[in-house]
């Protein structure tokens, strides 16, 4: 094996935080959930051919799934019952509001889009990281985060927020980082 990380260590260690990428690009508990064995369990496949640190390959595998998801024509099971309520957000209900509004918007973007958006302003990549992981040019990331961005900011369901007490928009991820 040519990595220095056993996988079961690897997967106790960054489980985790893999799993909250994976729900940020499914918004899905139980479809991230998927997401991330999926995921894995290529990556044990391919674990003595690893080089190196071998989370950018993981994170890359969980990307390159989510995106070809969309090509199925199912998509997995629906959920019928309501979700519970989720518990009181910190800042009262008008910040839970605003991001839950933000998720709302997030999932009406692109997959390509949602996935920049993630892995740039909520997973903190670099341009240069995120397009290694997506496979594609540092300006193809520039432009679909450009993209996305603007879709952000004309939103219907964002603009109802636009004037926050705080000043801070609610479009912005960097500080709905939590």
């Amino acid at each position: 094996m040519t990595t220095s990380v056993d996988f079961d260590d690897f997967v106790a260690a960054r489980s985790s935080t893999l799993l909250r990428t994976a729900y940020l690009l499914t918004r899905d508990e139980g479809v991230a959930e998927d997401l991330l064995q999926t995921a894995l369990t290529k990556a044990w496949f391919a674990w003595s051919r690893i080089d190196g640190d071998p989370e950018p390959y993981v994170r890359r595998i969980l990307v390159n799934t989510f995106s070809s998801w969309w090509r199925r024509k199912w998509n997995g099971e629906q959920a019928y019952a309501e979700p519970p309520e989720p518990p009181p957000a910190a800042g009262g209900p008008d910040a839970a509001d605003q991001r839950h509004d933000l998720w709302t918007a997030m999932g009406r973007l692109p997959r390509r889009q949602r996935a920049v958006v993630v892995l740039r302003f909520v997973e903190d990549l670099s341009e240069a990281e995120t397009a290694r992981l997506l496979g594609c040019a540092t300006g193809t990331v520039k432009s679909q985060a450009s993209k996305a961005l603007a879709k952000l900011r004309i939103d219907p369901t964002l603009a109802d927020h636009s004037a926050s007490p705080s000043g801070d928009q609610p479009g912005d991820l960097r500080k709905e980082r939590s």
